[in-house]
């Protein structure tokens, strides 16, 4: 008789008794969450009274999965459009938000005597929210569509974005005792690097595949081309050092975008709640009730810390950035909790032997109790909202309408950024990408078959005719080419009018001339004349022109907000 592997045990274990916990919970009216919580603390290792789980690796791993799929499903939900929609709020409300709370975080350690160390950790574990439980939360009461919860997933973004910044920074300081802003500055610059190229490409490339291959797509193959092209995009943000959460989320988005993104929700959908379920479960594997018991006092204070200060300042955030009071409750409520990122965060703190190992516990039984305390909070804060808006005085009344309604015209500044400097970037980006790619791959294969100085010119070649419909795009950004940049310039001096006008022909002549360099070890001054020759022959070439604008019309189209 052939061995059963453990991991069909677990599973069955897993699965048997989360269903029977979820069908109790559904009955008594309460979230399906907190019955998988449930069901991980009685099959977890802790606790006696059922058979338990033989192998918690394998259920980790599950659980890393759940994670994946629980962003990706997000991402195909949650529209690019979306996304910039609920940005100035996300953005004003993430800021606010993480900002106080590194600073609580930090002043409580310091009140419970730990290091200063140990302190700036806590504040880092504390100041993001749970993706995934607020993302079940949502799901469970079907108020993805609302306002807040836009607002919620907008912030939860940042949150992410922001904390692999955060982990860099914190490592740095750990290990040098010294804070490096160069460090923390190339990992900024890598970071927007890399989600430019992801969105455009992806926008650009994937839902134009798609939309070729249509007709070849039965549900099976739509799935497992969904499923590759997710884990795909994860394994690329893990190997250029972001997070798998991240990732997935981005595939999402760019899928969202594309024609069958509705098929494709519903097909993933099966494997969320699949996957989703076990990354529950395995949360409530981690409650040990001796730690709880001994650590009892900072664990009852951290979550009073959490629940207060995430609701209070993450509601004043949204609150500042022109939402209505009802929103920013809403979306305050919503974020009162901890999740999935401080474990990352104490865990990486525990790696680098600068924070004590009792902490880890006290931040799971954190999260534990607060991911208790979420769907409540979600559930009652329009009555608490309604309480309070009967006490708010008269005065006061524009704090209950709030700012979002109301038609603002678009500064000079935010114009210019907008259709001049914003295409710019997007095409120095995709440039250099190309450059890179090229010196990695192209280059030394042609000159390696090619010795002579024709493999060089070749490969060179090669390179430009790539880049040319970009370099054209950026030429072609001038800011005389609407009324708002001509009456817009008039208010500046002559000097600066002609930067604007020769910017586009200097960026183009430096991208020119950092593919030329590393190939040619010419003298700069040729290059540059080299450079500037080429660029000119791109400017004139109608070739380039119609390859620009090929382009440039099939991203927009991908990018159209019809029914998918």
């Amino acid at each position: 008789m052939t061995h059963l592997p453990t991991l069909v045990y677990d599973l069955a274990l897993i699965l048997i008794t989360a269903g029977v916990v979820t069908i109790l919970f559904k009955w008594l009216k309460q979230p399906v969450v907190l019955g998988y919580i449930v069901a991980g603390f009685l099959v977890g290792p802790h606790l006696n009274l059922i058979p338990t789980v033989v192998d918690s690796a394998n259920i980790a791993v599950w659980s890393e999965i759940g994670i994946i799929f629980l962003l990706f499903a997000l991402g195909l939900e949650f529209r690019l459009k979306k996304l910039l929609d609920v940005g100035k709020p996300a953005l004003i409300a993430a800021a606010i938000g993480m900002g106080v709370m590194v600073g609580i975080g930090f002043l409580t350690g310091y009140l419970f005597g730990w290091t200063n160390i140990e302190g700036l950790f806590l504040g880092g574990m504390i100041s993001m929210a749970s993706t995934t439980i607020i993302i079940k939360a949502f799901t469970d009461m079907k108020v993805q569509k609302e306002r807040y919860a836009g607002i919620v997933f907008g912030v939860l973004i940042i949150e992410d974005i922001a904390a692999i910044l955060m982990m860099v920074l914190f490592s740095t300081i750990a290990v040098s005792q010294t804070f490096q802003g160069m460090q923390l500055l190339e990992s900024l610059v890598k970071l927007i690097f890399f989600m430019i190229i992801w969105f455009v490409v992806g926008i650009f490339v994937i839902p134009t595949l798609l939309r070729r291959v249509r007709k070849f797509l039965n549900d099976e193959t739509l799935l497992i081309v969904s499923v590759g092209l997710c884990l795909g995009m994860v394994l690329l943000a893990h190997s250029v050092g972001f997070s798998a959460a991240l990732g997935a989320f981005i595939m999402g988005s760019i899928l969202a975008e594309s024609v069958g993104a509705k098929k494709i929700e519903e097909l993933v959908s099966p494997l969320k709640n699949l996957f989703g379920a076990v990354f529950f479960v395995s949360v409530g594997m981690m409650i040990v009730p001796d730690l709880i018991v001994a650590n009892i006092a900072p664990i009852l204070i951290l979550t009073g810390v959490v629940l207060v200060g995430r609701i209070v300042f993450a509601t004043f955030g949204v609150l500042v950035s022109g939402e209505s009071l009802k929103v920013s409750m809403q979306a305050g409520f919503s974020l009162a909790q901890i999740g999935e990122f401080s474990f990352i965060i104490a865990t990486l703190g525990i790696q680098l032997g600068v924070i004590s190992e009792f902490i880890y516990p006290i931040i799971v039984a954190v999260s534990v109790i607060t991911t208790f305390t979420t769907p409540y909070g979600i559930r009652y804060s329009e009555n608490i909202y309604n309480q309070v808006a009967k006490i708010i005085p008269k005065k006061w009344n524009k704090l209950l309408v709030g700012k979002q309604n109301e038609q603002t015209k678009k500064s000079d500044f935010a114009q210019l950024m907008e259709h001049y400097f914003m295409p710019i970037l997007i095409y120095v980006v995709l440039c250099i990408a190309i450059n890179i790619l090229s010196e990695m791959y192209l280059v030394p294969f042609v000159t390696l078959h090619i010795t002579t100085i024709w493999g060089r010119v070749l490969a060179a070649t090669l390179t430009l005719s790539m880049v040319a419909p970009f370099l054209y795009g950026i030429l072609k950004t001038r800011p005389r080419a609407s009324a708002f940049y001509q009456i817009f310039l008039r208010k500046l001096p002559r000097i600066v009018v002609l930067m604007f006008i020769l910017l586009p022909k200097v960026v183009c002549v430096f991208l020119v001339l950092s593919v030329l360099l590393p190939i040619f070890p010419l003298g700069t001054t040729i290059l540059i004349l080299i450079s500037a020759a080429i660029v000119t022959i791109i400017s004139f070439n109608p070739r380039f022109a119609l390859q620009s604008e090929k382009m440039e019309n099939a991203f927009l189209e991908n990018l159209k907000d019809e029914e998918k």
